[in-house]
Order: structure tokens, then sequence, then C-alpha cells
């Protein structure tokens, strides 16, 4: 298989988005799904990449780290923006903000459980109680009247704690208020990753409503999305824990749908894997405002990516130590090359 093969997206008919099963997204990772990172992840066969959650209050009020989540570019497209906000009037100035800014897709987080971000009833605490849950239908109907049809999907999860399954009470409904997509990751909020995400769920989902489901939950592999794909049949997946790790696993998982064989030979592994961090180093440097602080968010990603590489654990604790480029080139020279 060549990683650095690039897959044909589809696009779902409704919608001007890639979507389909062939059409793999990455998705929102606080923290990590910045611009690097997804300029990286879509060279590597992603589709479409959702931001870094936006806070719809920290948009208002201008909070620095706001502006950081919302950097992009050219090549950076298509992009969805996803928000996160339990009060419609704000979420609607902060959907106006965005618009005046361009920005043209966007996604409403109702399936965050951190809670920090429950507490103020946003996230999985849109999914808690009835009234909590009103609200949640509240801040949809604003944002579709704001983008216009074909523009705003959601994110869910199962419900709030175990048995509390309103995921598939609210399809339907989120569909007559216009949502054009939904993504559910099958685990209730209170569970947070723990247990297995149950993809029946999924499936469920999709033969509820008419709009496309995306599938989250558990894609750690290519594999794992290819057998949750033909499990559940959603419209399309969206990788998120298993691109930290591999961000080729979209041309992996686009690869395996063609029925193609990976690459076994140890070498040409590390030296893609060695091709992969140089590529994304340079988006991260070119992007960065700091090349100190592109360094610092590079040492967080790059023991992910030697994970599964035999004799990687002393590599990965000097990277974490690293304070100049060509001592951190070196290093990943001395293990991947030689």
């Amino acid at each position: 298989m060549d990683i650095h093969a690039q897959p044909t997206p589809s696009f779902h008919p409704n919608i001007h988005l890639p979507l389909g099963a062939d059409a793999p997204w990455l998705a929102p990772l606080a923290g990590y799904s910045d611009l690097p990172f997804r300029l990286l992840c879509r060279a590597y066969g992603a589709a479409c990449a959702v931001s870094e959650m936006v806070s719809a209050k920290g948009l208002m009020y201008k909070s620095s780290g706001t502006k950081a989540l919302l950097q992009t570019s050219p090549a950076d497209a298509p992009l969805v923006v996803q928000l996160y906000g339990a009060e419609p009037e704000i979420v609607g100035r902060a959907m106006d903000e965005l618009l005046a800014r361009g920005f043209g897709w966007f996604d409403l987080n109702a399936g965050c459980p951190v809670p920090k971000v429950a507490k103020a009833g946003c996230g999985a605490a849109m999914l808690r109680d009835a009234q909590s849950r009103a609200n949640l239908r509240a801040v949809v109907q604003t944002m579709v009247e704001r983008a216009g049809p074909g523009r705003v999907g959601v994110k869910l999860r199962r419900g709030w704690t175990r048995g509390d399954d309103v995921y598939l009470e609210l399809g339907p409904e989120l569909e007559d208020l216009g949502a054009a997509w939904l993504t559910l990751h099958p685990r209730w909020a209170r569970q947070g990753f723990a247990g297995e995400a149950d993809w029946a769920c999924i499936g469920r989902l999709v033969a509820a409503v008419r709009i496309p489901v995306l599938a989250s939950g558990d894609l750690h592999t290519a594999a794992d999305g290819l057998r949750c794909q033909k499990e559940t049949g959603a419209a399309g997946l969206m990788f998120a824990r298993g691109a930290l790790a591999d961000p080729a696993i979209f041309l992996r998982y686009c690869a395996l749908r063609r029925g193609e064989s990976s690459c076994e030979d140890p070498t040409v592994l590390k030296l893609d894997l060695l091709r992969l961090i140089r590529r994304h180093i340079a988006f991260s440097r070119t992007a960065s405002v700091s090349d100190h602080l592109a360094l610092l968010k590079m040492r967080s990603f790059i023991p992910r990516y030697l994970r599964s590489v035999p004799g990687a654990r002393a590599l990965r604790k000097n990277i974490t130590s690293c304070t100049e480029w060509d001592q951190l080139d070196a290093l990943l020279n001395e293990f991947l090359v030689s």
C-alpha cells in the first residue's frame, strides 16, 4: 500500500461536503486538531476536518485562545467549525461572527463529557434531562437559521448516563430542525472513554433518520474503521484517537476499502514514519507564531507516533526533553534511519 496516494472523496448529494464510506473525516480533538495537524491528516487522506471545539462565549468575548483555534488556510478545506454553547442567543451571535469571517460549515458539540464543559450546561450535558434537550433543540434551530440548509451537524453521545438512550429520540427531531448530518459516539457521557463503544447504536440511528450519520468511537485502526462501517451502515467515519496515533489512518482505511494490503517491511515503515513526522514539523513551523511553541507542541505529538515502534520507549523520553530542532532531528535520524 502506498501511504502517499490520495483517495477520491465522494460527496453527499444534499451537502457540499465530502461524505461517504470512502471519505473519512478527522474528528475535533481538543488540544490536538490544530491547523498543522489538520493539514497533515489531509495530506494523508482526511477528506474533511473539524476544528477543535470553540466556545461561543469565548468567541463573543474575544478570548485569545479562541483566535488560535480558528486559524486556517486555503489548504485547510473543507473545514467544519465545531461550536459549544448552551445559550441560543450567544450561539447565534457566534454564528454571525463566524459567517462574517467566511466559515461555511458548523457542528454543535453535544457529546463532550469533560466536567469543565458539562458544568456550563454544554457538550454532553445538553442530553442530561428534558429541559437540557429542549435547549439543545433551540440551539440547533438557531444555528440552522443562521447558516442555512446543509450547513450544520450535531455530535451526540447515547445519552447522559447508563441506560439513558436519548439519541434515538433526538436524531429524528434534530433532522426535522434542519441538521444536515449527525455524528454518534456510542457511549454514555458518564462513561467518558471507559468500556467499549456500542457500534450497534450507530446502526440504529442510521435506520432512524434520513440524513447521513457519521460513526465515532473506538476507531483505533483502519481495520476498526472498515469493520465499523460495514457493521453499522454509517454514511462515513470520524477518526479521533486513531488519527493521533497514526495520521496515515485515513489512507490505510481507504486502501482496505479497495482490498489492498499494507506494507510489512519494518525498514520501509520506519522511513514512512520519519517522512510523516518531518511533514508535521514543517506544517507546524510554518503555521506557528513561535518556533519554540511549535517545538513544544511537536514534543507532545511525536511520542504518540512512535508508540508502536519496538524499542521506542527511551527515544520518547529523550524527545520530550529536546530544546532544539537539530537535537530532535538527530534523535529521529538515529532511531528511524540507522
